[in-house]
């Protein structure tokens, strides 16, 4: 073969295998943007309507269960606890005794103190109707006395007087008639400044004296006949004994509980919950106490809501009192609460699965299309719960909203409508109620003809077994 024959058999191979290259090049482009083109995501997803009902805001917290009266009982003074009488679960009323301390000493003191006192008053008593009416009476005798004495006197003092100057007596008898006279004078009005002073000032200092013995002695009496009663322990409310530490003969110390009381018949949840959850809440809100174990929640109301902020948990405190505790609602239990803040009776309500937010932070919904594609709709939110979200704005009732397989789906992808599986389970329950039905009245017009089932199971066993046919 020639060498140019050679060369144009090489061109013509060479061209032919670049046409084939390029046409399965092509025709693996057009089939790969078919494919592509026939590969359009279509989405399962499962709708609810949009429907109009009552809904309520429900704020959630976690709680502790505390008496709403709780007394920690402890002595004044400390002694030696000399009798209980009441044992942990004892129910007591208020006033009750409880317990007693030793107090021999301190009833040796009241008793004492009591003698005092009785001895103070009954000086007071004779201060005030014996003592004084006799000193003012002696200090009115002799004031009289003065006076007469003072009177008979100024008489013999003027009487020589005039006998001096007529000369019938010596200055001598005078000058004694005048001393005499001076004298009487003078013990004449210390007996009546005495007796005014007793009547004006005396008697009262008197009576003061006398009274203020006597209180102080009846201050000591009182103050060891409190001192005997603290040895004598009573409950200060009506309630149960929740603890009991110490037994008799154990020593009290004086501020240090030995008794715990609770009044159980009243209970409350106490919980500190967001600022924000507490500004919606108010006192009479319903709620609901959750008790671990239990299916039936216990009913309350909300009692209280701090009208300060914690500063340690920047938080609020809210109670909520139990309207009829449970025996199993405890003092110390963890309870979960449930409170109602606020209600909508009409209100458009969809599944709170359902609602998303986008990119911009806006909250919307996917609605199913009559084109059998999803479209986002922004919505405008109201009471929110666990179960269900409040749809004030966007949509309306009746609307088909995708409640499952919406997340991140794109506004206009296409779907495809799928049941809930409680439906398909109760359509298939439905099936098979409807086959077993259809048997049983087969077997009841015919009794020897088999059933479905039965013909089944003759027709696999009459069929041939494949590769012997």
């Amino acid at each position: 073969m020639k060498p140019t024959m050679i060369t144009s058999l090489t061109f013509v191979r060479k061209s032919i295998s670049l046409f084939c290259a390029l046409a399965a090049i092509l025709c693996i482009a057009s089939g790969c943007g078919k494919a592509e083109k026939e590969k359009e995501p279509v989405v399962s997803v499962q709708t609810t309507p949009a429907q109009r009902g009552p809904i309520s805001q429900i704020i959630s917290a976690e709680a502790v269960v505390y008496p709403l009266e709780q007394s920690a009982v402890a002595p004044k003074i400390s002694a030696p606890i000399k009798k209980f009488y009441v044992q942990r679960g004892t129910h007591v009323k208020k006033g009750q005794l409880l317990a007693e301390l030793e107090n021999k000493d301190l009833s040796a003191a009241a008793e004492s103190s009591k003698g005092d006192f009785e001895q103070a008053d009954a000086s007071y008593v004779t201060t005030v109707g014996a003592s004084l009416p006799q000193q003012i009476q002696k200090a009115e005798l002799d004031a009289v006395a003065a006076k007469s004495s003072f009177e008979a006197q100024q008489k013999v003092y003027e009487s020589r007087k005039e006998l001096f100057q007529q000369g019938a007596i010596p200055r001598k008898d005078m000058d004694s008639a005048e001393v005499a006279f001076l004298q009487a004078r003078s013990q004449n009005e210390q007996a009546q400044r005495q007796l005014a002073d007793l009547q004006r000032v005396g008697k009262q200092q008197t009576l003061k004296s006398a009274e203020g013995a006597r209180m102080s002695a009846d201050a000591r009496m009182r103050g060891a006949q409190a001192m005997l009663g603290y040895s004598r322990i009573t409950s200060p409310i009506d309630g149960v004994v929740t603890d009991r530490p110490l037994y008799e003969g154990d020593p009290a110390t004086a501020n240090q509980p030995i008794l715990t009381v609770m009044n159980t018949s009243r209970l409350i949840a106490k919980a500190h919950i967001a600022q924000s959850e507490a500004a919606v809440l108010k006192v009479g809100n319903p709620s609901e106490l959750k008790i671990p174990g239990l299916d039936e929640p216990i009913k309350g109301r909300v009692s209280l809501v701090s009208p300060a902020l914690d500063p340690g948990s920047t938080t609020i405190e809210v109670w909520v009192e139990a309207s009829k505790p449970d025996p199993a609602l405890k003092p110390g239990m963890t309870v979960g609460l449930s409170m109602t803040a606020k209600t909508v009776k009409d209100a458009i309500v969809v599944p709170a699965s359902a609602v998303f937010k986008n990119a911009e932070g806006a909250d919307y919904v996917l609605l199913a299309g009559s084109d059998e594609k999803a479209h986002q709709k922004t919505v405008q939110l109201g009471i929110r719960n666990s179960d269900l979200t409040q749809i004030a704005g966007g949509i309306n009732p009746g609307d088909p909203v995708i409640t499952t397989g919406g997340y991140a789906v794109p506004d206009g992808t296409q779907i495809k409508m799928e049941k809930p599986a409680a439906d398909e389970k109760a359509t298939a329950d439905k099936d098979e109620k409807d086959t077993a039905t259809d048997e049983k009245d087969d077997k009841a017009a015919d009794p020897k003809k088999p059933g479905k089932v039965e013909e089944k199971a003759a027709s696999a066993k009459k069929a041939p077994a494949k590769g012997k046919e």
